[in-house]
This record gives structure tokens, sequence and C-alpha cells, in this order.
């Protein structure tokens, strides 16, 4: 939890922008859902941009690392949880709670009103939190994929992978296809971190905990079957107060080309949190 209370008052400092590449270890699959099925293609497409590219949506990205950062607080459970849907087959269920000091909920954001709780009372939420964290949609580098690589894709950018269901009963094999991103392809990810207060200084902590939790799972479908490995490299931080939207004044650099190692001790180094000036 963090020294937020129901009295922090909330008012642009700054903002910490960080930039870098997000590596495929594995081949990585996030779908486009059934409307994008084509006569002859794979049953699981992946998401793609209107010129036929690949990208991580930024959704994604961002529910991914909520998630994690959920399930590391120990606020995966129950009574922590409520229903965004509870469509039969289909429900939803997330972290959120009406208390100013919650990490999860001031990094991405909480609405008021009435909420049904997995278990217990609904939740009667007053306090409304803007979400600090804003994470953009990430770009296929082209250049990730080679040459070498393209003369062994199923796609000009993508594979597809081939899995079977096997009937326990009868040994019935049920085939399936999934089209991923090949291991080695690298896109482009850029976050923006609002700090709003002089207790927000401390949330950048928390975010590369989450980055560093998701090197370590999975990204998109097919991770526990051995897709979604992915990694941060090439790390580019800087910091933008207030003045340099206001009047021009320069941003400041904090760190470059580092790797999660070197953002997790630079966002937990006692000094740190002095930079983050108007």
């Amino acid at each position: 939890m963090s020294s937020h209370t129901v009295q922090t008052e909330l008012k642009l400092i700054g903002k910490l922008v960080l930039e870098g590449d997000l590596h495929c270890e594995t081949g990585l699959h996030i779908g486009a859902g059934k409307g994008s099925l084509e006569i002859g293609g794979a049953d699981n497409p992946v998401v793609k941009d209107a010129f036929g590219r690949p990208y991580v949506p930024g959704s994604s990205l961002r529910g991914k690392l909520r998630s994690l950062l959920e399930q590391s607080s120990g606020l995966a459970v129950p009574s922590e949880l409520v229903y965004l849907s509870k469509r039969k087959g289909q429900e939803v269920r997330i972290h959120q709670s009406d208390r100013p000091d919650d990490l999860v909920c001031l990094l991405f954001g909480r609405n008021p009103g009435r909420m049904e709780r997995v278990t217990g009372e609904a939740l009667e939420s007053v306090n409304a939190s803007p979400a600090r964290l804003s994470v953009y949609d990430a770009p296929l580098d082209l250049e990730s994929i080679t040459p070498q690589m393209r003369e062994n894709l199923d796609d000009e950018l993508t594979e597809v992978k081939s899995e079977n269901a096997i009937d326990r009963i009868t040994s019935q094999a049920n085939p399936r296809t999934l089209e991923r991103v090949p291991a080695g392809a690298r896109f482009r990810v850029r976050m923006v971190l609002d700090i709003l207060a002089a207790e927000d200084r401390g949330l950048l902590a928390r975010l590369v905990e989450g980055l560093r939790l998701l090197e370590d799972d999975a990204l998109g479908g097919g991770g526990s079957r051995g897709s979604g490995r992915v990694r941060f490299a090439n790390l580019n931080l800087r910091w933008r107060g207030r003045s340099f939207y206001a009047s021009g004044a320069p941003e400041q650099e904090l760190l470059a080309g580092a790797d999660l190692g070197a953002l997790q001790a630079l966002a937990n180094d006692p000094g740190f949190q002095e930079k983050l000036v108007e």
C-alpha cells in the first residue's frame, strides 16, 4: 500500500515516459477474435493493424500487468474481486477496492459506484481515482523479422502453430491451428506514468515489479503451452515536469538503453523521487 489518503490533493507534477523494446523469446499469440477468420487461414489469428502488421494492443499489455500485480499483492481473492461481467461462461472478475492507498487502483484507475463482489457485500465505491498509467499499442519493428526468418514463416510476418487435443476415451485427435508472431520479433513499447501527487513518486517501482513478473509469465494466449514468453530491453526513461508542458522547459533523461534490472535499481534508489520536480 502507499501513503495516499482521502485528503491527498491531485495536481500534475509531471510525467515519466518509459519506452523500449519487447522481445519475443517464443512465439506470441494475441488473438483478433472470431470476426477475423479467413477461409484457409488459422483457427486463431493474431490481431493486426490496418496495414496487416501484428501489434501488441496496449489494453492486452496493461491488463496482464494489472493481473500480475493483483496476484503478487494478494488481491486476486474472492473478497477483493468484483464482477465486471456475470454473463455465464464469460465472467470477468477484477480487483477493486475503495481504499485510497490501494496501489493497483491508483495505477490503473477506479470508478465510483456500486459493484457486486465475488463474495461478501457489494462494494459501494465513492473514491474515484484517475488512472496514472497509460500503455500504448506497441507496433512491430519490421526490421526484427529478418529475411532468414521470412523464409520459414507461413505468412509474411507470422507462423502457424498446429496443436492437437486428444480425447481421453477414443484417442481421437482434434487439431487446431494458432497464428503467432515468431520468436525473435520485436515490438516498440511506450508507457506514460502520471505523477499527480508527491505520493505518486513511488508508483514506478510497482510498475517495474509488474514488468519483471511478466518476463517470467506469459503475454497473450497459449502461455501454458509455450507461447508468450517476452523480455524487455533497451529501456529509456525520461521525466517531463509540468514546466515542460507549461513553458517548454527541457525534459530530463533518467535512463537510457537499460534492462529491467537497471530500471528497478533506479526506481528503488532513495534519491530517485527527489528528481521528480515540477
